[in-house]
This record gives C-alpha cells, sequence and structure tokens, in this order.
C-alpha cells in the first residue's frame, strides 16, 4: 500500500460485520441501479447481510480485509480461494470488493486490491480471477488497470432481482 494513501487497510473484525454489510448493500445498489435502471431490487435483509459477513470473518471464508477512512469502515475486499469447479489450488479468487460510492475514484481499491493480493501470494496462489458483471464498465476498468484479463469463454448469466445479467470471469497471474 501506498504511504501517501488516506485509507488504513487492516483485518476485518466481527466487530465490522454491520459496516460491512452497509457498504455492501449500498454499493451493490449504487452499481446494480446503474446496469438495471428502473429495475426492482429485493435486497437481503440487513441483519441477514450482517451475520452471513460475521460468520465469513469468523471462520476466514472467505478472508475479509477492510478499508477505513476517519475510523469508519468505507470498503471491504473478500479473498480465498477459488470457487469454480476445476480450478487448481494455486488459483485464488476476489470473492467481492466494495467500496462506499463516495469513496470510489479515491485509492480505496487500489489499497484493498493490494491487502488481497498480499494475502493470497501469502497462501500459495499463483492466479486469481474474479467475477464482473459485463455491464459494470466502472468495475471492468478498474480490475483491467490492476491487470485483468477478460476470459472471453467464462461469460455466464445470474440472476439480479427478477432481471438476468451476465458476467465475466477476469484473470491474472499474482507473481
Amino acid at each position: 500500500m501506498s504511504s501517501t494513501s488516506i485509507y488504513e487497510i487492516r483485518p476485518a473484525t466481527k466487530r465490522d460485520a454491520r459496516a460491512i454489510a452497509e457498504v455492501h448493500a449500498n454499493a451493490s445498489l449504487a452499481a446494480y441501479e446503474a446496469l438495471l435502471p428502473g429495475e426492482s431490487f429485493n435486497a437481503v435483509p440487513g441483519d441477514k447481510r450482517e451475520a452471513y459477513w460475521r460468520d465469513a470473518i469468523e471462520y476466514s471464508e472467505p478472508q475479509v480485509q477492510v478499508a477505513v477512512h476517519d475510523r469508519v469502515v468505507v470498503g471491504f475486499v473478500g479473498f480465498d480461494r477459488s470457487r469454480d469447479a476445476g480450478t487448481p489450488p494455486t488459483t485464488g479468487e476476489i470473492w467481492d470488493i466494495y467500496l462506499a460510492p463516495a469513496h470510489w475514484g479515491k485509492g480505496a481499491g487500489l489499497a484493498l486490491w493490494d491487502a488481497a493480493r498480499e494475502g493470497l501470494i501469502e497462501e500459495g496462489c499463483t492466479q486469481v480471477t474474479l467475477w464482473v458483471p459485463l455491464g459494470n464498465t466502472r468495475a471492468l476498468r478498474f480490475v483491467e488497470l490492476a491487470g485483468f484479463k477478460r476470459q472471453m469463454n467464462s461469460i455466464k448469466t445470474v440472476p439480479v432481482g427478477s432481471a438476468r445479467i451476465e458476467e465475466i470471469r477476469l484473470k491474472r497471474a499474482l507473481v
């Protein structure tokens, strides 16, 4: 992480679960509203989302790092081994990376990516993947600038609310 960053990156604690759930909900809503304008989203209830992140932090599945600004959690990254069938154990995956929309484009995403990359290397991973909606140009631009390449044969359709979107897997070497 750069010494000029205004963000502290640290491992998440169970006390961060509510803040992570709020960032997740708000950032998801902002991203998907842009992808699917006018779509009504059946959001996961806050207590269920918070419980999910509390369990993820407790069991390190995935490992979670948070970005903190002025003592407030403004983003997070979840990473671990790839969940995709048939991938070798040396392939990691960014399961989630979200920032409060007010912090988009300010360096927190890069700091979170750096933390995830370091964590995956420590786990013995040599490659990393992630899935991004094809219509999310902001996220695609970010991960492509970070060195990820699209795997064109990986496109899949996933439900989002009552709509469906196409996602693509991107991949890059860690070392």
